[in-house]
This record gives C-alpha cells, structure tokens and sequence, in this order.
C-alpha cells in the first residue's frame, strides 16, 4: 500500500507553521489504523506512505478504517483536514534489507498516484484476491472481517499506468462513511478525450469539418458561431475526434449549460483534477495544463458569455499549448478570436440527414418516397434541427403533405407536448436568443419580419433610429445572416418566430403598413427615373422587389390600404404574366375589389378589370373583366383606359384573322388618335402588322411599323420588347432580305434579353433560327429552334406557332430525321443562357463569305 495527501504542497503553504500538527497527526492516525491490521511500515518520506501486508484482506480493511479515522479526526481548522489518497496492488517482491525490490511495488505507488484525496483505489490482482477469500469461505476473521463485511468495489475500466506499457483494470473501494464520488483516476496518460459517444450518426458535413480542422490547426482560438439547431455541437465534437492525434494532452469539451458548479470546475472534473484546498480552480487547471498540448472545446459559450470568454482567455494566456474551440449563437469578442460561421447543410447532406432519420423514425423502413424527402429537406433551410424534428413528424403525415405545411414551420414541427430543453422546439430554441436581445434588437427583428427576403443597410435604416446597433446584434447573436452585397437575411425559420412576436407586441398594423410604404417608394424608385420621366419597364429590375411587393400587396387585400394595394398589382402585372402567379394575382385583385365599395373610384376599378383581364386565359372570364373596364372607363372619362379596354375586347387575332379584325384594329387606332392617346393603339397596330405579315401584304406590314415607333417609344411598358424591331424582322425574313432580318431580330434579342422577357427572347431566337435556315445553315437553325424551348415555362407569342413549325418540317426535311432529332436535342439540352449567345454569335450575312458586301470590302 502506498499513501500521500493529496496538494499537501498547498496546503503546507497554506497552513505554514501549523501544517507541521497536522501532518504528524495525519501520521499518528495513519499509523494506528494500520498497525491495528498487521500493516508493516516500510518507508516514511515527508506525508507519505509505503506499507506491506500479509493478505489483500487486511489492505483494504486497513485503508477503509485509517480513511474512517481520518475524517473524524478533529483538526484543527475545516479546510486543514488532510485528503489523502491510498493505492493498493497485490504481487511477488524481493525483500532487500528493510524493503522490496520488485516491478509490482512501482505499480502499487503508480496506482496511488491515480487515486485521488480520500478515495482508495486497488488494482485488479488485489480484487481478485479480496473476491476470491468471500468466494471460498467468506470474510476470513479477525479484525478485518467486520470492515470487510461492508466493503465493496466499483470496476471504474482499465487505465494505462505511468511506466507501464499494459492497462491496469483499476477499482475503487467502497465502504459506509468514505467519499464516494471522484472525478476519472489521475492516470499519466489516461483516456485522453472526454468526447461522448453518440446515439445517432453524423451525416455529411464533411467538407465543414476539414474547413473547421484547419482552422484549429492554424489559430489558438476558434469559434463556431451559428443559429440555434444549426448543428455547432455536433459539428465541433466530430472535429474534435478528427485532431486528437495532434493534442497529445487530449481534448476536453464541457458544456456552460451543464457546469453547475462552473466552468473551471467542470473542466477540472473533465480533467481529472480534485479542488484543492483553499485554491481557485482556475489556477489548479493553469497548472496542470501549462505544457500540454491540448484542446478544450467550450459549448453554448452564450449561456454565459462572460464567464467562458473570462476562462478561455486565462487559459490562452497561461497556457501557451492550449487551444480554444469555442461554439455559440454570437463570438466571444476576445483578442486573436477566428469566427467562423457555420453554414447551413449543403442540399445533398439535408437530404442524407433527413432520409436517415426518417428511417429511423418509421423503424428502420425505407418509404420510397426519395423524391418528397428531397423537396421537405430543401424546405428546411439546411438547419439540422428543422430536419430532426421534420424526421419525427414523417411518423404522421407524408413528406409532401408536411413540405405543404411549412410556411408556418413553427406550426407545422413543433409539439405542444415537447420538453422544455432549448433543442426540444424551434419554439424553444429561437426563444432562447430572443430572450438575449436587447429592446431595440427586439423590436428590429420584429420588424423585418415582414419582409420577405434579405434586405440592404438603406432599409435597415428605414427601419427606425439606431438600427445599425441593433442590425449588429441581430448578426452577432445569428439571429440575421450578413450575405454578399451586403444584405441582411432573415432565415424562415427565425421569420416565423419573429411574426409570431410580432403579433404579440400588437404592433402588426403599424409595421405592415410601414412595408406597404417602403414597397410603394421602391416601386417609384425603379418605375420613375431621376428626371421624373417614366423608365422602360424591365423585369430585371422588377425582380429582386417582386417578392416583396407580393408580401404587401396580400397585406393591402386583406387589411392593407386598397389604392396601394392596386398600384402595386400593376407594377406585378407584367411579372405574373411572364413568370408565373396569375392565379393568386386574380384572388388578391378580387379582395381589392370588395374592400373598394360602390363608391370606388372608376379609374382605379377600371385598372384594376384591365389586369384582370391580362391575366386570365378563360375567353369568357377575359370578355366579362374588359366589359368591366369599358363601363367604368366610360364612368371615369379615361379615354386611355377606354381605349385600352376597347381594344383588348375588340382585337382578337386567332387563325381566322379575317376582315372582322382588320375593321376591329382600324376602329380602335381611330379612336385613339381622336381622343389624343395614340399610344395606347400599340396593341392594336402591332396586330394589324401581324395579320398583313399573315397576307404576305409585306410592304403595307412595314410602312405600318414604321410609324409605329413613335408609339412605342412613347409606352415605357412596351419599349422593353422590341415589338416593332421583331415584326419588322419577320417581315424581312419573308422578303428573303437577311442582312435587314438580322438587324432587326438581334436588336429585338439584345432588348428582350436586357428587360427580362424571357418568352419574347425565345420568339427571337426562333426568328433567328429561320434566318440561318434561309442563309443556307440548316445544321445552325435547328439547335437554335431546339434551345428556344429551352424557356419553357415562359409567355411565347402563341399566334406565330403555325410558322415555326412550318420552318422546322422544312429543316426535318432538308436534314432528315436522324440529324434533325439530334440537332434539335443538342439544342435543348445546351440551356437558354448558352443558346442565346449562340443566336447573338451568328454571323451578319454582310460578313458571310460570297456575300456581295463582303467581296467589296475584302478588295
């Protein structure tokens, strides 16, 4: 048996000259116990011990009672009573002189020293001889048989031993009235990791985890920083695992949620290191970590922000091989800190996630349903928690039922019935950060929850006074994504929560109505240039407001302002009939209408029918919309709008395109130029150009169109497309007149493309494609007719269907099918974006060798 007092160092220099009582009181104590077991004190060096008996029985009977005398000794102060730690170990020695000479003494000392103050450790051969005396005939007797009756022995695993190259199995004694609880043995090289193992894989994330190990391998100090659910734990521990080769002393993680008793505490408990006696822990653990290399990982630092940044700085400082991976919802803000923000899962690991922990949830059962997993796993934002929960909810509903859910993803994937841990709900976890928040962060995030994608400084600023500062807590405690621009982004998930408080604080209305507002001063912004003149109308500069214009507008139809609401449905007008959304821009109208009332102004009733009507493919619901127009027009005195709403019943170009249409398109521009709006006969103009075209009338087509671009250039919503370059085109095409064609047509393309209309750029292309059909590249024509469908999805000119296919039977013809097929298929599969180069790279006929043009300049 070996003993010594555990920081008597310490407690030497604590005590000073009374420490030389206690330390021979503790030998006095020690020597009693001992004897009264036939214990035969060997060797006494300062508060150390080193002791042989007969028998494992009377060893450990004699370590439990000299432990029971130890602690009802009465010392002389509380914090002077000695901890001492006893170590046992049972083998074969050689007696020389008054000692042993033997391996097994060395591991008996080692074994002691891994115990810690007040606990008595044993190595495996010692247990096994206790085990086997109660094996054969029970306690043997004497004096040790009544200790012994009580004692037991917990197996704590197996531990390398200083100097030793095998692993001892090591047991802690038990007995009534001797501590209990100790942190793991103080081996020298003990386990060297407290990493726990998980109950679930870790899927994905490996391109995050070699970034964030590099990261470690090259700065002191790191920190991952990231909403709640968004997978910091589980990220840093599995980087943990991958450098363990690389911290010799080991890697440590503790959690400030859970270190009760402190952080220094918690650490030293992860470390195996016992609170000394009158000593702070944090000195005790710059002590032991001075010259290891080793890495502590601090979890949820946010929980207490001071507190971790005060220990992972004092550990930095006094530890100069010790690194710092830190995780939390905001940085620590100290000196030579990395942040690293972590991203949310790559789509490829969402769904791996999401497909493992289905089947998890549904027993281990693959549902087949790949396809609907991936469409919910792209609506979770890549955060794992969204996903965790998303799993579990599978169990009830299919995955597109639950994708269908969640534009309330609170609703749709949190349970009334959940716990109350912050990883229970999304409710809980986003509750967590906004309680942090300070009133004017608070009220910021409220606010732009209304807007429907990210946004830049200037709206930030819109917001109210002193956004900046709360915009920088927003971001540092994650709760707001700083994206490339910059912009300013707002997860849904930390939308849905931030509406839902929103609805709390009961300042809805006000801070709604103020996003009508800043939507209607964008409109103008992007609709009016500086000059006060209306710009062209662009769909590429209607595309990053559109979807916050139709986040208003749904506010202005259901309790918004209706006049607003209607301004903004025209500005979308455009956008819906190009891309989609004509449906829900019907319903939002219809709710517009029934908050006007009966005494609604005409004009705007009349603008509101004629959008109507531009977004409705049923004749007879379009027909019933432009009659609306047309009397409330009539009420309003608007003879543009009347025009307007005339021309849209009057002018029906179908295949027929008989006489009827032509008196119809006349009738209409008539009307215009006596009332003084022109303009507004475009519509009607450029149908009659049509159905000249349709005529072969080829010369009365291009006189019309000529004197159609003063009305075009006269209509900021037309300008845009180029209707008039692009009908001129086709009229030359039918002349045979390429190098006229390929004005016209890559004017029109170059236009089209700029503004945003994909549709009518796919018409242009496939004009394109007739061109190079004429100028003798029937190869050319038909991959360009194959990537124009490439744009499906987008408003074609229907009416001129008849032609292109007429076009491409004759290239199918001239090709064969074979080749046809294939051209077309490379076509389509090259993408829009690289078959409009293509169209933009043909070569002008001028420059196309033989050309007559050409030759002249060559020479």
């Amino acid at each position: 048996m070996f003993t010594d007092i555990e920081g008597s160092t310490r407690l030497a220099r604590m005590l000073g000259d009374t420490y030389r009582d206690v330390l021979n009181a503790h030998r006095s104590v020690l020597r009693a116990a001992l004897s009264d077991f036939g214990g035969v004190e060997l060797l006494t060096e300062g508060d150390s011990f080193f002791v042989a008996f007969a028998d494992a029985d009377a060893a450990v009977a004699a370590c439990v009672e000299a432990q029971r005398r130890l602690a009802s000794h009465d010392w002389p102060r509380a914090d002077a009573v000695p901890k001492v730690r006893m170590g046992l170990h049972t083998g074969r020695a050689t007696p020389i002189g008054t000692e042993y000479a033997s391996a097994e003494v060395h591991r008996a000392a080692r074994v002691s020293a891994a115990a810690h103050g007040g606990q008595v450790l044993c190595s495996a051969a010692t247990a096994l001889a206790v085990t086997a005396t109660y094996a054969s005939a029970g306690p043997a007797g004497g004096v040790a048989a009544a200790t012994l009756a009580t004692v037991d022995l917990l197996a704590l695993g197996a531990f390398r031993l200083r100097g030793f190259d095998d692993d001892e199995q090591l047991y802690q004694v038990l007995a009534p009235d001797l501590e209990r609880d100790f942190p793991r043995p103080r081996t020298a090289e003990a386990p060297r990791h407290n990493l726990p193992a998980e109950h679930s894989s870790f899927v994905g994330r490996q391109a995050e985890i070699a970034e964030l190990t590099e990261l470690v391998s090259h700065h002191r100090l790191v920190s991952v920083v990231g909403p709640g659910g968004s997978g910091k734990t589980r990220l840093s521990l599995a980087a943990g695992e991958q450098v363990l080769k690389a911290y010799p002393g080991g890697v440590w993680s503790i959690d400030a949620v859970s270190a009760a008793g402190g952080l220094p505490t918690a650490l030293a408990a992860a470390l195996g290191l016992r609170p000394e006696p009158g000593r702070p822990a944090i000195e005790t653990l710059v002590e032991e970590c001075a010259e290891r290399r080793m890495l502590v990982i601090l979890q949820t630092c946010d929980a207490a922000p001071g507190l971790t940044a005060a220990l992972a700085h004092r550990l930095l400082a006094r530890c100069r091989r010790l690194d710092v991976l830190a995780t939390g919802r905001a940085p620590l803000g100290l000196a030579g800190e990395t942040v690293w923000r972590i991203p949310p899962m790559a789509p490829a690991d969402a769904f791996a996630l999401l497909r493992d922990r289905a089947a998890a949830a549904r027993g281990g059962r693959d549902g087949g349903d790949d396809e609907q997993l991936a469409e919910l796993a792209a609506r979770l934002e890549g955060s794992p928690l969204a996903i965790e929960l998303a799993a579990g909810r599978l169990r009830l509903m299919p995955a597109d039922l639950l994708a269908r859910r969640l534009d309330d993803p609170l609703g749709a994937l949190d349970n009334d019935a959940c716990g109350e841990g912050r990883h229970d709900s999304l409710r809980n976890n986003l509750e967590w950060s906004y309680r942090s928040l300070g009133s004017r962060a608070a009220e910021l995030l409220r606010r732009l929850a209304v807007f429907a994608g990210p946004v830049d400084l200037a709206t930030v600023d819109w917001c109210g006074e002193g956004a900046l500062s709360a915009l920088s807590e927003l971001a540092d405690k994650s709760l707001i994504e700083v994206v490339p621009g910059p912009r300013y982004r707002m997860s849904g998930l930390v939308r849905a929560y931030a509406l839902r408080r929103l609805a709390t604080a009961g300042d809805e209305q006000a801070v709604r109505d103020r996003h009508l507002a800043w939507s209607l001063e964008t409109l103008t912004t992007v609709a009016v240039d500086t000059d006060g003149q209306l710009r062209t109308l662009s769909l590429t500069d209607l595309g990053p407001y559109v979807a916050e214009w139709q986040t208003a507008l749904r506010w202005a139809s259901a309790g918004g302002d209706v006049r607003s609401g209607l301004r903004l449905a025209g500005a979308l007008n455009p956008w819906w009939r190009e891309h989609g959304g004509a449906g829900e821009g019907r319903n939002l109208l219809a709710r517009l209408y029934e908050r006007l009332g009966p005494d609604a102004d005409p004009a705007e009733l009349a603008q509101a029918y004629l959008i109507h009507a531009d977004l409705t493919d049923d004749r007879d619901e379009r027909d019933d919309f432009l009659h609306r127009a047309e009397r409330a027009a009539r009420r309003a005195s608007d003879p543009a709008l009347l025009v307007r709403a005339l021309g849209g019943k009057r002018v029906r170009l179908d295949e027929r395109a008989d006489e009827a249409t032509e008196r119809s398109c006349r009738s209409v521009i008539a009307q215009a130029e006596r009332a003084g709006v022109a303009t507004e006969a475009l519509p009607a103009v450029l149908a009659l150009a049509e159905l000249f075209w349709r005529r072969d009338a080829l010369t009365e087509a291009a006189e019309l169109l000529g004197a159609a671009r003063q009305l075009e250039a006269g209509r900021p919503e037309d300008r845009g497309r180029r209707a008039v370059d692009w009908l001129l085109g086709m009229v030359a095409l039918r002349r045979g007149d390429l190098v006229a064609a390929h004005d016209h047509l890559v004017v029109a393309l170059r236009s089209r493309l700029r503004h945003g209309f994909r549709g009518a750029a796919a018409d242009a292309v496939a004009a394109i494609a007739v061109r190079c059909a004429l100028g003798g590249d029937p190869t050319s024509a038909t991959v360009l007719f194959g990537g124009a469908e490439a744009a499906r999805g987008a408003r074609r000119t229907a009416s001129f269907g008849a032609f292109w296919s007429a076009q491409q039977t004759a290239l199918r013809l001239a090709l064969g099918d074979a080749a046809f097929d294939a051209a077309y298929a490379d076509g389509a599969n090259l993408g829009f974006d690289r078959i409009v180069a293509m169209a933009l790279a043909v070569e002008h006929p001028d420059l196309e060798d033989g050309a007559a043009r050409f030759a002249q300049i060559a020479r």
